[in-house]
């Protein structure tokens, strides 16, 4: 075989575009271990990777402490380990009306062809213009929409504290607009999440069919920016193996 033969085979497979998400990282959040954060003050956090799935190279930047996403394609990027037992801090805002987004935890980090997002239960980061945009027959949808839904995707099945259907609405509207900040605690233990908006306790599930898994952060449309972001993992529990998402190799 000529070495000129060799060096164009080369340069197409490098030029050949790559279909598959699951490749280029960036750094944004960070983390800290609840044992080190209780016994060591002066400990230092670690930095998150997360890893782009099936969105463009250019859908999300990092512009000084910012987190922007463009919301194009639709789509999510994972973080690069799985988490079980957690606290998750994180500031959104919304830059379009009716923008849409969310967090996933314990997800499986695969897509589904058709809606391109992935399964896990969903915290939901809607702008409050969405349900003036999405009248449907002539009337809007509830605004619980927009207010921190908590529900189950691709089939992982949850108990809402306070049903809507099978989603569960928080109780308060608390919820800001459009270039306004909100801030969610999520505290997801033993298959319980608790979500906080802008500082009160609303909404929660239990008994999560999945307990273990990834954080997915949504590109769904238009662009949001995410700063602030902190996870602070708790002790283990009680988790059996079909209660985990499989590792994504």
């Amino acid at each position: 075989m000529k070495p000129s033969f060799l060096l164009g085979l080369l340069l197409t497979f490098i030029c050949v575009p790559h279909t598959q998400g699951q490749e280029s990282t960036i750094q944004f959040g960070s983390e800290i271990e609840f044992d080190v954060l209780l016994t060591d003050t002066k400990a230092k956090e670690s930095s998150l990777n997360w890893i782009n799935v099936n969105t463009d190279k250019d859908t999300w930047r990092t512009e000084d402490n910012l987190l922007i996403c463009t919301g194009k394609p639709i789509g999510v990027m994972r973080s690069e380990k799985q988490y079980e037992n957690f606290v998750l801090q994180i500031e959104w805002r919304h830059m379009e009306p009716g923008g849409n987004s969310g967090v996933f935890v314990w997800s499986d980090a695969l897509p589904d062809p058709k809606s391109r997002l992935p399964g896990g239960v969903e915290v939901q980061m809607l702008e409050l213009d969405w349900v003036n945009l999405n009248t449907r027959n002539g009337k809007k949808p509830p605004i619980a929409y927009v207010h921190g839904e908590l529900f189950g995707v691709g089939g992982v099945k949850t108990i809402p504290d306070n049903p809507r259907g099978e989603r569960s609405k928080s109780i308060e509207n608390r919820a800001k607009g459009k270039e306004e900040w909100n801030s969610y605690t999520v505290v997801c233990v033993d298959g319980t999440i608790k979500l906080s908006v802008n500082g009160k306790f609303v909404n929660g599930i239990s008994k999560s069919t999945i307990k273990k898994g990834y954080l997915c952060l949504e590109s769904e449309g238009a662009e949001i920016h995410f700063k602030n972001l902190r996870i602070v993992e708790l002790p283990i529990g009680v988790t059996s193996q079909n209660q985990m998402a499989k590792i994504v190799e």
